[in-house]
């Protein structure tokens, strides 16, 4: 059984490594620890088939550690879509709480919390959520910044990083699966007008890189 550190770090090995590998700093400031620890876990985890490590080039995923990250990111967004739909937790609760549970949920628990969702295919960010079999399908998207004026755009998922922004984002009706009309984008990273319905908001450049959309 791993620990929940061990756990935590194949998660976010995962989630930084896209297509390439991470460097030991990238992953040291994303998990705000000291570089000398990183080194020391990552290095633990390469005797334990996890992880591929070569000092001066990074590290990734072995395809079993793959499998773990993909089952720790199933069981949390499981549990954010469960505590968000069903208990009605606010942005920053749900995910601090899937936070701790995603390591102590069984494989039965994990089943019927799925069952009893409807088998969701996407958590509440519009991140999806593996499969059963551990599969996990990617979208082809761009942030809301880069689209064009005059575009109509399908909102697919939103960064997870900053929960005030999110519980913004939900005032504006700017959620996952929302068609949105980009109506003026001013220069030089200025605001942006969209419109939603019979509704227009006006967002600014920032917060549309944390929008990310598919075209309608």
């Amino acid at each position: 059984m791993l620990s929940q550190a061990v756990e935590d770090y194949i998660k976010k090995i995962y989630t930084l490594q896209g297509s390439g590998s991470v460097s030991t700093t990238e992953l040291a400031r994303a998990l705000n620890v000291a570089s000398a620890s990183v080194t020391n876990m990552v290095k633990r985890l390469a005797q334990m088939k996890m992880v591929e490590y070569e000092s001066y080039k990074g590290v990734r995923l072995t395809r079993a550690g793959e499998k773990i990250a993909l089952e720790i990111i199933r069981h949390h967004r499981l549990l954010e879509t469960y505590l968000k739909e069903v208990l009605g937790y606010s942005w920053d609760k749900m995910h601090e709480d899937a936070e701790r549970l995603e390591h102590h949920i069984s494989e039965e628990f994990e089943e019927k919390i799925d069952a009893m969702l409807g088998y969701p295919t996407h958590d509440p960010h519009g991140h999806p959520i593996p499969t059963r079999d551990l599969k996990i399908a990617e979208a082809d998207t761009l942030p809301l910044a880069n689209a064009e004026s005059g575009q109509a755009v399908v909102i697919h998922h939103l960064s997870d990083t900053d929960p005030k922004m999110l519980h913004h984002l939900e005032e504006l009706g700017l959620m996952p699966k929302t068609l949105v009309d980009v109506v003026e984008k001013a220069p030089f990273k200025g605001p942006i007008t969209l419109r939603v319905g019979d509704r227009e908001n006006v967002i600014g450049y920032e917060i549309a890189t944390h929008i990310f959309v598919t075209e309608s």
